[in-house]
């Protein structure tokens, strides 16, 4: 009873202060597809050294997810949040430096793994801190920062990159000076308190045990649907999202106006989150995550085959809309597959999947268009990339609401 007192006075504290940070990483992620297209200009980059670009970012998140998410199953939840925040926050700074494509990456890199880290850690933690009864809700809250973030990003960009005095670099020591402040405030953050009850236990298993764990018959087809997810879902994410203001611009747009319009369907992002938050404890986990899925694959769909300023904006809002809903969905959902020894494990190897999706997405557009593939050519690729996740989690997935977490 006094453990629940405990975590309802700080469950607003936990959401902010994991909220903030989050927020921050959505900055970074959000202005790389701004800044991609200013690269284009800036230093005649062509379409597939842009989708390197953002495919070293999915490596570097790739690797750090699957690394700290075994960190944090070993030394705990908020070790792993500090150390992969102070990551991405120097090695965002020091991008603002690089002197050519190659120095880029190399930061890219190190950017990824911080995030790619601290994504699957945070929601650990928030799951792992909170009643059932709220868990699904809080942890949607939570994936809301990022639409926020991406807010910020779309604001940075349509007012500050095309200034000649603030640029793409200014704009990437905007995105790394808050960071440090989240850094700060999650000194302050305790650690999960059901990692600590079972902190003796979990710090005995070796990580060949942990992984073998993961396909225990127990836990085996929640993570081979969970691997299909998160790889369906990244890959068509990055492609689609990092991509978003170039293919306006292939539409026509100049940068300063394809900015604009991204902010616009940027902010259809909130409001799938809140739809999500509100739905998840009522329907469920599963159920919302197929619907939203469902919105993204139809949206995603129409988006490429636009050919008008409206039709545009109007698809590319709902693609926002259902998509990042979808993600807030299925941060609530995966945690909760696992028990507590292996939870950060496996909720790290299947955003370490989902990365390996983010790498090829990116990648695949650039090749695509240099080839002369049509945007509705590869926006279809990617529904039905999003088709195959859907059926992976009809037929292979459970419902978790409120179910208690060991």
């Amino acid at each position: 009873m006094q453990r629940s007192k405990t975590l309802s006075l700080t469950t607003n504290k936990l959401l902010l202060i994991a909220g903030t940070g989050w927020l921050f990483d959505a900055m970074d992620v959000g202005l790389l597809s701004f800044i991609l297209a200013a690269l284009k200009q800036d230093w005649g980059l062509s379409a597939t050294q842009l989708g390197t670009i953002g495919s070293v970012n999915s490596i570097g998140m790739a690797v750090g997810a699957f690394v700290f998410g075994l960190y944090a199953d070993k030394k705990g939840r908020k070790a792993a949040f500090l150390f992969t925040l102070l990551m991405f926050s120097i090695a965002s700074g020091l991008s603002a430096f690089a002197w050519g494509l190659y120095s880029l990456l190399v930061l890219r890199f190190f950017i990824g793994m911080g995030l790619g880290g601290e994504l699957p850690v945070a929601s650990t933690l928030v799951s792992e801190s909170v009643a059932p009864n709220v868990r699904g809700r809080v942890v949607v809250l939570l994936e809301s920062f990022w639409a926020v973030g991406w807010i910020l990003a779309a604001l940075i960009a349509y007012f500050l990159i095309p200034l000649p005095s603030v640029g793409w670099r200014g704009a990437m020591i905007l995105c790394a000076m808050p960071a440090f402040y989240a850094l700060y405030l999650r000194f302050n953050l305790p650690d999960s308190p059901t990692y600590s009850h079972s902190n003796e236990i979990i710090k005995k298993e070796t990580v060949i045990q942990k992984i073998r764990l993961l396909f225990s018959k127990p836990f085996r087809l929640q993570s081979v649907m969970l691997w299909i997810v998160w790889f369906c879902v990244v890959f068509s994410y990055y492609g689609m999202f990092l991509w978003l203001p170039s293919v306006m611009m292939m539409k026509g747009f100049d940068m300063v106006k394809s900015f604009q319009y991204i902010l616009i369907m940027t902010l259809a992002q909130l409001p799938g989150y809140f739809t999500v938050a509100w739905l998840i404890e009522r329907v469920g986990r599963k159920w919302v995550l197929v619907s939203y899925l469902s919105g993204t694959l139809i949206s995603a769909y129409l988006f490429g085959q636009a050919d008008t300023a409206n039709q545009l904006l109007i698809y590319g809002a709902l693609l926002s809309f259902f998509n990042l809903g979808a993600w807030g969905a299925m941060y609530a959902y995966t945690p909760e597959q696992y028990s507590t020894n292996i939870r950060a494990t496996g909720s790290g190897m299947a955003a370490s999947v989902g990365r390996i999706g983010g790498i090829l997405g990116p990648l695949m557009v650039g090749l695509l268009m240099a080839k002369d593939f049509s945007v509705s050519a590869v926006f279809a690729l990617f529904s039905l990339s999003i088709l195959v996740a859907i059926m992976a989690i009809v037929i292979l997935g459970k419902e978790t609401k409120q179910t208690e977490l060991t």
